[in-house]
């Protein structure tokens, strides 16, 4: 158990340095003039190894998002007796808010923001990261029930998430403390999701 252990921590490792050092290599140059072999010869790495973490160089700075998507579904399945979907969703976005957590937009460390530079300067992580939102709206599409009404509904509702989500991280891209962004994300997200209940 203790040999597994340490083989867990070492791979965990080894995937946040592949990860540091790809941030920093795609920061000072730009994520198109790094490729996957400067990347694992500056960790100190093979190319076999940098894929067998990662599949791609999109995928190294994207599968975080990636990790998220099945989360407002999650959040809908387990929510309290008797809370309506978009509720549970509320609750769940100021707890993350409060949080600061990446995903509400509202994560100012120095390695999130160069991320969210580095995807919306590049293209191809742009267009990834789009891919994302549209699954996390198909899976809560499948459970509010997969039909029309309900697709609409996800689409609205990850449509308020991710408005909410780029106010937050432009004003922290701007130069704001996440402290200082919080009470208007706060309100802008009571509204937003006010606007939701009432139907539009």
């Amino acid at each position: 158990m203790a040999k597994e252990t340490l083989r867990e921590r070492k791979k965990a490792q080894t995937r946040s340095a592949l990860w540091n050092v790809a941030i920093e290599l795609f920061v000072e140059h730009g994520f198109d003039n790094v490729s996957v072999a400067q990347i694992a010869a500056a960790a100190e790495v093979s190319k076999m190894t940098f894929f067998n973490y990662f599949p791609s160089k999109e995928d190294l700075v994207v599968g975080p998002m990636s990790e998220h998507v099945d989360e407002p579904a999650l959040v809908v399945r387990s929510r309290r007796a008797g809370e309506t979907p978009v509720d549970a969703l509320h609750r769940h976005f100021l707890s993350a808010l409060a949080a600061r957590d990446p995903n509400a937009g509202m994560c100012d460390k120095p390695n999130v923001l160069a991320v969210l530079r580095l995807v919306f300067s590049t293209p191809a992580l742009t267009q990834r990261a789009l891919s994302v939102t549209n699954a996390t709206t198909d899976a809560l599409a499948a459970e509010l029930g997969a039909d029309f009404r309900s697709r609409a509904a996800a689409a609205m509702i990850v449509g308020v998430r991710h408005a909410l989500i780029m106010e937050n991280t432009n004003r922290l891209l701007a130069g704001a403390t996440a402290d200082e962004v919080y009470p208007a994300a706060v309100a802008n997200a009571d509204e937003a999701f006010a606007l939701l209940r009432s139907g539009l």
